[in-house]
């Protein structure tokens, strides 16, 4: 894993983070994508383990509903491909939305 995967991780879970964790889950998943999205389902599973909300009267209320759903957003983005990876690979399309296809000549007969 190089900087520029450890700088994406980074900005896409926080800090801090388990730096030989990350790395191990990198060699198994192979992108950083991957990680993210493990990681992220991993806290998700975690908050969804706890009571979404609690009140003790007159004193507080906590609620982690909003933060589930800030979770479930920032999944959903990763999965859709958003924000670009660094070790991504590079997109094909161009601007009206067709990639490139390259012409190879038939041999004749």
């Amino acid at each position: 894993m190089d900087a520029a995967v450890r700088a994406w991780l980074e900005s896409q879970l926080g800090t801090p983070l388990d730096q030989p964790d990350l790395e191990a889950r990198y060699a198994r998943l192979g992108t950083a994508r991957a990680v993210a999205l493990e990681v992220l389902r991993g806290r998700l599973a975690t908050l969804r383990t706890q009571p979404s909300t609690v009140n003790v009267s007159g004193v507080v209320s906590v609620s982690y509903t909003e933060n589930i759903k800030a979770l479930e957003r920032q999944i959903a983005a990763l999965e859709a491909g958003d924000p670009p990876g660094p070790d991504d690979p590079p997109d094909e399309t161009g601007p009206d939305g067709f990639g490139t296809l390259p012409l190879v000549e038939r041999p004749r007969r």
